[in-house]
């Protein structure tokens, strides 16, 4: 199945040029969506099947939908950039294809093809196109996912499969921009255990981390630091982002991909730029014990949380069940604003794509 290969069924009543506007003056975060979908179906005698793009629309389950009760659901999330040429492109969206893939295998649902993956990024790209947004530091976000869809309550993987890709029109992930967050160390739940489906991209991941983030919502923090499940004692994660820290001489550091971390497109590629600025680039264990100390006695200069709807954002203050300390004087670090400057130049097309990580999903 190729581009050409999938049904076209355009909304009968896309919402007019002048809605379309309204709309994108001020997006938000995954509040509005564009005109279309993409869909595909999976059963084990036809394989993936049924490609077609169509108007956006409730999908209509079952209530002994599998997904309902077993949980088998798995998503992705990547941007669509604006490009200065009038083309519109994503920032890797091979490893979001291959991310997808390996998050299906951990949870025994069928992969999707890398292709196919891709096929339906341009075939929704191409026809919302106007949806992208042009402001600075806006983007169309894409949220490809899969569901369990069988209708019997069986407890056993799914035999059929239902795919759908949409899109949103979004600013900022934090409402006040790039000012530093402030950070709750949660020492109450881990995010994941070893041996988990922690380094999948996983709904349930996401659903057992909200009681955590509530709590430090509650004490007035924007995120929460999980730390290792069996010590706590070691920082893995900030929310669903990956979490840098910027040593006083220049070094980043990063925890080790050991199956409770998140593969995070945007960490990958903070890793090669940062060794291209000159830095050193770590992925190791470091415990919280090492940051409080190291921010006090100035060893540890920056943190930052990244992902690809933060992109990079600052940690300016964490709190902790002892006290708080501060990053960086609660402002933006040197390094981590020079990283941000980077990437984004790369994403809208300011900058340098040296590694060729743009892949064009409509043409200008």
């Amino acid at each position: 199945m190729t581009v050409e290969g999938f049904g076209i069924e355009p909304a009968a009543r896309p919402r007019s040029e002048h809605e379309r506007k309204q709309l994108l003056v001020a997006p938000g975060w995954g509040r509005v969506f564009t005109d279309h979908m993409v869909t595909m179906r999976f059963d084990p005698k036809r394989g993936w099947h049924d490609g077609k793009l169509t108007a956006f629309a409730e999908l209509g389950l079952a209530p002994s939908c599998s997904v309902l009760h077993y949980g088998q659901a798995i998503f992705e999330g990547l941007k669509a950039y604006q490009q200065r040429d009038g083309s519109v492109a994503a920032f890797r969206p091979d490893m979001n294809a291959q991310r997808f893939a390996a998050s299906a295998r951990r949870l025994a649902m069928p992969e999707l093809p890398a292709g196919l993956f891709l096929d339906s990024l341009r075939l929704l790209v191409s026809q919302d196109r106007a949806w992208v947004p042009q402001a600075d530091g806006e983007s169309l976000y894409l949220r490809p996912l899969e569901i369990a869809a069988d209708t019997e309550l069986m407890t056993r993987p799914s035999h059929k499969y239902l795919y759908v890709l949409i899109a949103s029109p979004v600013g900022s992930y934090f409402p006040r921009g790039v000012k530093p967050v402030t950070v709750w160390v949660n020492t109450d739940y881990p995010r994941a255990v070893p041996g988990g489906t922690g380094a999948a991209k996983f709904a349930g991941n996401y659903a057992g981390a909200m009681l955590a983030q509530q709590q430090a919502e509650k004490l007035g923090c924007d995120q929460v630091v999980w730390l290792d499940s069996a010590e706590h004692r070691y920082v893995e994660e900030l929310g669903g982002m990956n979490l840098f820290f910027v040593l006083s001489d220049g070094t980043l550091v990063t925890a080790p991909l050991s199956g409770t971390i998140l593969p995070g497109v945007t960490r990958a590629s903070i890793l090669t730029l940062g060794r291209d600025l000159g830095l050193g680039a770590e992925e190791r264990s470091f415990s919280f014990k090492e940051w409080q100390d190291g921010a006090a006695s100035g060893a540890v200069a920056e943190a930052f949380a990244c992902g690809t709807a933060a992109v990079i954002t600052p940690v300016g203050e964490v709190r902790h069940q002892s006290g708080s300390f501060q990053m960086s004087g609660a402002q933006p670090g040197e390094i981590t604003t020079k990283l941000r400057k980077l990437l984004l130049g790369i994403q809208y097309g300011a900058g340098l794509d040296r590694y060729g990580w743009m892949t064009q999903l409509a043409e200008p």
